[in-house]
């Protein structure tokens, strides 16, 4: 399929798609470790509206916009970058959440403990967005120049400084208690059961800004995939385009990895998909990756609550099982065709 074809049957692509989503939504609210009469799911005083209403559909709910914004993200930067490979890691906003979410596991109890306090459940996805976005910042200086921006230079200082952060990781890791570690290591595989629909509505107030603003400037990323130099003579300010898009997925990431934790592949998987199904213009890659990542993590958090229940899969674990051996077919039929 491409992108004159996507055109030419848009509108029945487009609900065929959305069909599929709300089909999706209804299974996994009906997969579980317990099974739902559903004549007792709106009447209050059951487990079953507990189950439903306060667990499952929050999860739902954050797996859509937590897949979604991953791979919106990833498309942002696949395009800004102009490499398939590129995922939303590479500007640090992982490593940055990953590296204060295990010094606030390890180190917050005891450089901070009235703050760890009052935080509470908060404190882990607090420090983790601060993070993403510190070591965001300071890729995003040290990848400045005269010129401006240099991509090349951002994606060497990235491989970097998530090799920094990781050695750091590693020392946190080391000097952690056993109960310390579980928790980083949980952290780190990524999870949706934390959920609740305060999380979500921090979400929902983050995307619903950004998203849209991403999506607005399609336009300039389809003429940034001719180079900068091209897009520059076609009247697209650069720098002003990669500042934005680079903070907007900075932020969106953020939020996202601070609430579940690492969840790997979505961003690097689906817009690297969306693109070989429907073609490379922005317009609809975008749109298209939040729709698809939002599935894939539904359908990921579906397996792992039902897999080994009433025990839970981290949802990290399962991406990786999907999109790793998913992503290297790909890539070989791409180099065969």
């Amino acid at each position: 399929m491409n992108t004159q074809f996507f055109e030419l049957y848009q509108k029945q692509i487009v609900c065929l798609i959305l069909a599929g989503l709300c089909s999706i939504l209804v299974v996994a609210l009906w997969q579980g470790a317990m099974e739902i009469n559903w004549r007792n799911v709106f009447d209050s005083s059951t487990v079953e509206h507990y189950v439903v209403w306060y667990v499952r559909l929050p999860r739902i709910l954050a797996a859509l916009l937590v897949g979604g914004g991953l791979a919106i993200s990833g498309a942002v930067m696949q395009g800004l970058f102009r490499n398939p490979l590129v995922e939303p890691g590479i500007i640090g906003v992982s490593s940055g959440a990953a590296l204060f979410a295990a010094g606030t596991i390890v180190l917050g109890s005891h450089l901070a403990p009235k703050l760890f306090e009052m935080l509470g459940d908060y404190a882990l996805p607090v420090a983790a967005c601060i993070g993403g976005w510190i070591v965001t910042s300071i890729l995003y200086l040290f990848s400045r120049n005269k010129r401006g921006i240099s991509i090349s230079s951002m994606l060497l200082i990235g491989i970097a400084i998530n090799a920094f952060t990781g050695a750091l990781i590693g020392l946190l890791t080391f000097i952690a208690s056993e109960t310390e570690l579980r928790s980083l290591t949980f952290w780190s595989m990524g999870s949706l059961s934390s959920f609740n629909y305060e999380k979500i509505f921090i979400i929902v107030a983050v995307q619903i800004v950004l998203v849209p603003l991403l999506w607005k400037k399609a336009k300039a990323m389809n003429a940034m995939l001719l180079g900068e130099r091209e897009a520059k003579h076609l009247g697209v300010h650069v720098e002003r385009l990669k500042k934005e898009q680079i903070w907007g997925v900075a932020i969106i990431t953020g939020t996202a990895v601070a609430f579940s934790g690492g969840i790997g592949f979505i961003g690097l998987l689906i817009p690297h998909l969306v693109r070989m199904l429907f073609g490379a213009d922005h317009r609809f890659v975008l749109p298209l990756s939040y729709v698809f990542g939002g599935i894939l993590l539904i359908v990921a958090d579906s397996f792992s609550r039902t897999l080994a229940a009433p025990s839970e899969v981290p949802i990290g674990i399962l991406t990786a099982f999907l999109g790793a051996p998913f992503l290297a077919y790909l890539v070989y039929k791409q180099g065969r065709a």
